[in-house]
């Protein structure tokens, strides 16, 4: 290993409050000591309280050890602009949101995304104070549905307290850690990581007073949706498939994993996705492209409602891919869709 491999290393790593990497910020010191597989190095933070300071050391090393030396040993020493005066008064702490939702799916690829943003976007049409959660920590995909690739969120001071103020757009309050990372670059973190990454975007977010804080959850089951169960009083969990029968049996062991009693979430519904195909010249014909009726089955046998079926519709596709959501179009057949699920999860 060599110093100018450490600073490359390095330009991968974000700082949150700014968007800047941690290189051009003018945050990593120039003594950096490198013997065998040995690398240290100092950070400057600009105050000793820093909200990102565990995340950014944690990101750092990993950052050396997946671009520089996988054997690197890494020790990281901290340095501070200014010290923050210890306040006695107690930071008063208010719920998060009358109403949190997790959306999830059991496998990629069924519209997940697709279904939370244009959900965020129908409840907020509906005057409720919605905010987004996109904590698919691998995969985002909420900056470019909302067309926030190139936005960075800031940090302001609340309370004595340094927060993360969302993105608004469209009005929905939404984070992601799609915003702190190179969009080029696979984001490489082991479970814990990423979990505190997530705790860190709900603890530290300038959500204010929300009526729905709706999740985007990762597929699967994992790390990051038990730190969410423990972390937050959850409302209820939404899961979204296809009606094709390998996609269900992941939304069965989604469905599984909320009602596990070790985690004991109300499952509030299921959405089948991609139910049918209407080809626009013949727009009385349903073809069942995925199956037919299966999301539906699956909530008849689960006991739990079936909130709605999407079907297979190009301007959903192209609003999403483009930024602008369907659910924008308000009185748009596909939009009114969504504005009937928003209902039901209004009246649950």
């Amino acid at each position: 290993m060599y110093p100018q491999q450490i600073i490359d290393s390095l330009a991968h790593v974000r700082y949150p409050g700014t968007g800047k990497n941690v290189v051009e910020s003018g945050m990593l010191e120039d003594d950096i000591r490198i013997q065998g597989f040995d690398v240290s190095f100092s950070l400057i933070f600009e105050k000793d309280n820093d909200p990102f300071l565990k995340s950014m050391l944690k990101a750092a090393e990993t950052a050396i050890q997946t671009y520089a030396e996988p054997n690197a040993h890494v020790t990281i020493h901290t340095k501070f602009k200014k010290k923050m005066p210890v306040s006695s008064e107690k930071v008063e702490s208010h719920p998060l949101a009358k109403h949190i939702i997790a959306i999830h799916s059991g496998k990629g690829g069924v519209g997940k995304s697709t279904v939370a943003a244009n959900l965020a976007i129908a409840l907020a049409n509906m005057g409720y104070k919605v905010g987004l959660l996109d904590a698919d920590i691998h995969g985002p995909s909420q900056p470019k549905m909302f067309h926030t690739e190139d936005c960075r969120p800031y940090s302001v001071d609340i309370a004595g307290r340094t927060l993360i103020e969302p993105i608004e757009q469209y009005g929905v309050k939404m984070l992601s850690i799609g915003f702190f990372v190179d969009a080029q670059s696979a984001v490489v973190w082991r479970g814990g990581m990423a979990s505190n990454a997530i705790k860190q975007l709900i603890q530290d977010g300038h959500w204010e007073d929300l009526d729905y804080f709706l999740i985007d959850l990762p597929p699967g089951t994992s790390d990051i949706h038990l730190t969410l169960v423990n972390e937050l009083s959850l409302t209820g969990a939404i899961v979204v498939t296809t009606p094709q029968p390998v996609a269900l049996v992941d939304a069965r062991k989604g469905v599984d994993m909320f009602r596990n009693e070790k985690i004991n979430v109300p499952v509030l519904g299921l959405i089948e996705n991609m139910a049918w195909f209407t080809p626009a010249e013949l727009p009385e014909n349903k073809y069942y492209i995925f199956g037919r009726d299966g999301g539906k089955q699956l909530a008849d046998e689960l006991g739990i409602p079936l909130l709605g079926q999407i079907p297979l519709v190009q301007s959903i596709r192209e609003a999403g891919d483009e930024g602008t959501p369907i659910a924008i179009q308000t009185g748009h057949p596909a939009a009114v869709i969504f504005e009937q699920i928003a209902n039901q999860i209004v009246q649950h």
